[in-house]
């Protein structure tokens, strides 16, 4: 099956389907109908009845009208109602809404009004032309929109009518209505009634935003003889009818006002001509471009700026030169303006024409092209840039370095990798490395790229292959972490040292058996210690099972004598409560002397966690000593000397069940609400009892809070 016919049985099947739920809707309309007609014939509250109005604008029928209808003098339900009228078809629903209109009066009445409009019911411009002369000014002004929606001639005739004899605070309203059906008659191809009513609109004592309105609704619809009319308002001192103009611009049919406005824009004030400038280069289809070529070659700095930046929109190589020329210029905003758009400038050509000119060019225009070939990503010209690898100029060269970077394929690799290993320049190394990685993160195939890069390892210089290894870290995978994982154990120390620290920071959990390794076989120990680190890292960082992360945790505990890796386990468990990771606690609870307060208190954090998603933890909760108890805090103090701090409501309140009082902030400090003696090592004092026995426990500052059991 080729493309196309794929694409037409996927077209096929959309719309069946489409038409399958559209039926479906349509099947169970009548008894969902129903079911809502129901909840608003019953004594719910108006919540419900409220949703059921909602409902039935997707579901409704005439048969639901009149039940709708009754609601539409009700305070709270009555925009709901209207919610429903407005959506459902058919005259019903026009009559409903008129007679509610004849009856009802405020707030009610204008929401009658606006659905009025919203349904344009042309039986109902008798009614809303009484309404225009209505005292309320809000019922008169929501009459003249309604009738502007409708927008027929008995409609329009009554508007334009109204509009020089309106009271002030309706005239407003009337001249929107005015606008809404010369947009009409504009629409429907009406254009001298729709020009004779924006320009009365226009000529009225109405607010300027109306005026604006019909502004530029008058010079649409008089085509192309609107040209003047624009112009006009683009050279007026009023910023409101100017901003209009621009955006009028963008909308005018025909390329007779690109002419007109290439002739005007420069006797315009350079802030406005810069806009203009925008406006004119977003008729990208029309636009003469050699004008805005022009203004970016000469004048004013701000219309130049414009003009530059216009042309990342619609320039193409015939700006090439000139745009090359700026941004060689002396002027730091123009030249980075140029650069800017150089980077982005659209055309099939323009990469072509920048190959072109690299050959020949020199000094600063050299750099500038090969700084573009590299924004630009210009992979073609990779056996070009190449060359400037050799220039004599340093800044020449860390621009081909760049462009390298950004170009080079794998293929093409060992270019930069040579210049890592053994730089043709010293002071291009650093520059090198960097080009080197940039190029290596973004090969598609890194196992391949990883691979060339290991490569180079074997007759590397011991600097080099540090900085090999680093980039081969950055490009991850298989390869590169096979490659780490036997350099960790290469004969020279500064290869252990770089491999087992990127090892330690590698950012994925494949890494463990590497890491779990290299923590029993490193030549050294400082580097077992960091494999261990590293691998309970990953076990902390990533997300895995419960009991792959309780074996990983067992395997560091065994693996290591340290108290402080130990700990580190701890931390894990505690952050990832599981049954397997309290198991493992409770053990280092009993087994482990030097850990049994750290392990007992881990547990106990454990266990309030799973608790707390019903978990039944007690028969190893009691494995570790840590049974409920009855506690009760008779008084805590913290502080040192007689600068002390009462803190017995602090730890009542975080005192539980459990011979455990877990701070809601590492610090003491931070817990208790500040330091009672700064500078001075504190200690917290707790009285306590403890299935009513009565126990006193100290605590250095920050330490773990486990109050022991008293023995009496």
């Amino acid at each position: 099956m080729n493309k196309i016919q794929y694409s037409t049985l996927l077209i096929v099947f959309i719309v069946a389907s489409v038409v399958a739920v559209n039926s479906a809707q349509a099947d169970e309309a009548p008894a969902k109908e129903a079911e809502f007609l129901a909840v608003l014939r019953s004594d719910v509250a108006d919540s419900e009845k409220a949703l059921a109005c909602k409902s039935l604008a997707i579901y409704g029928s005439a048969a639901a009208v009149a039940d709708l209808a009754k609601l539409l003098p009700h305070e709270r339900l009555s925009s709901w109602a209207r919610i429903a009228l407005e959506a459902i078809p058919g005259s019903e629903s026009d009559a409903a809404l008129r007679t509610a209109a004849g009856s009802l009066n405020g707030r009610l009445l204008i929401g009658m009004i606006n659905s009025i409009g919203v349904r344009g019911d042309a039986d109902a411009v008798d009614l809303l032309a009484q309404r225009l002369k209505d005292s309320d000014a809000q019922v008169a002004s929501a009459a003249a929109v309604a009738l502007g929606k409708i927008g027929n001639a008995a409609a329009t005739l009554t508007l334009r009518t109204a509009l020089a004899g309106a009271p002030e605070e309706v005239r407003s309203a009337v001249a929107e209505g005015c606008v809404l059906c010369a947009e009409r008659a504009h629409n429907a191809g009406e254009l001298s009634d729709a020009v004779e009513i924006f320009d009365e609109v226009r000529a009225a004592d109405v607010p300027l935003q109306r005026v604006i309105e019909a502004t530029r609704g008058a010079i649409l619809a008089r085509q192309q003889d609107g040209i003047p009319l624009l112009m006009e308002t683009l050279n007026s001192d009023n910023k409101s009818l100017f901003q209009l103009a621009l955006g009028t611009v963008r909308e005018f049919p025909g390329a007779e006002i690109d002419k007109v406005l290439a002739k005007s824009f420069s006797q315009a004030a350079p802030a406005r001509a810069a806009l203009i400038i925008q406006a004119m280069s977003d008729r990208v289809d029309t636009v003469d471009l050699t004008v805005v070529l022009q203004a970016a070659e000469n004048g004013n700095n701000v219309v130049r700026l414009s003009a530059i930046d216009a042309l990342q929109r619609i320039g193409d190589d015939s700006c090439l030169e000139l745009l090359l020329k700026i941004a060689l210029n002396d002027d730091e905003e123009l030249a980075n303006a140029a650069k800017e758009t150089l980077a982005v400038l659209p055309g099939e050509s323009v990469d072509g024409e920048i190959g072109v000119k690299l050959p020949t060019a020199s000094g600063e225009r050299y750099k500038l092209l090969l700084q573009l070939v590299a924004q630009r990503r210009i992979v073609s010209e990779v056996a070009e840039v190449e060359k400037a690898l050799e220039h004599s100029d340093a800044s020449v060269r860390q621009a081909g370095f760049e462009a390298l970077g950004e170009i080079v394929s794998l293929q093409r690799l060992p270019i930069l990798v040579s210049q890592v290993v053994r730089p043709s320049h010293s002071e291009d190394a650093d520059v090198a490395e960097l080009a080197l990685k940039t190029a290596s993160v973004r090969m598609p195939d890194r196992e391949a790229c990883a691979s060339e890069l290991a490569k180079a390892l074997g007759s590397a210089p011991l600097v080099a292959k540090v900085k090999l290894l680093e980039i081969i870290s950055n490009v991850g995978g298989k390869t590169a972490l096979a490659t780490l994982a036997s350099t960790a154990v290469d004969k020279e120390d500064a290869m252990q040292d770089a491999a087992s620290r990127l090892l330690g920071k590698w950012n994925g959990v494949e890494a463990a058996p590497v890491l779990l390794d290299l923590s029993k076989n490193a030549p050294a120990e400082k580097y077992r210690v960091r494999a261990l680190r590293g691998y309970i890292g990953l076990a902390r960082k990533f997300a895995m099972p419960e009991k792959q992360r309780a074996k990983m945790c067992e395997n560091a505990v065994t693996g290591t004598n340290r108290t402080s890796e130990r700990k580190l386990v701890l931390d894990v468990l505690k952050l990832h409560p599981s049954i397997d990771g309290l198991e493992l606690a409770t053990r280092m609870s009993r087994q482990l002397p030097s850990l049994k307060t750290d392990a007992s208190a881990a547990a106990l954090v454990i266990g309030q966690k799973l608790e707390a998603k019903g978990v039944d933890v007690s028969k190893l909760m009691s494995g570790v000593g840590l049974e409920k108890v009855k506690l009760e805090i008779i008084s805590a103090t913290y502080g040192a000397g007689n600068r002390q701090k009462d803190v017995t409501d602090a730890i009542r309140k975080l005192a539980g069940d459990l011979p455990l009082i877990t701070l809601t902030h590492k610090s003491y400090n931070d817990s208790f609400g500040g330091d009672p003696a700064s500078g001075v090592v504190k200690q917290l004092k707790i009285e306590y009892r403890m299935d009513g026995k009565k126990g006193t426990a100290s605590f250095p500052e920050n330490a773990l809070i486990v109050l022991p059991v008293p023995k009496s």
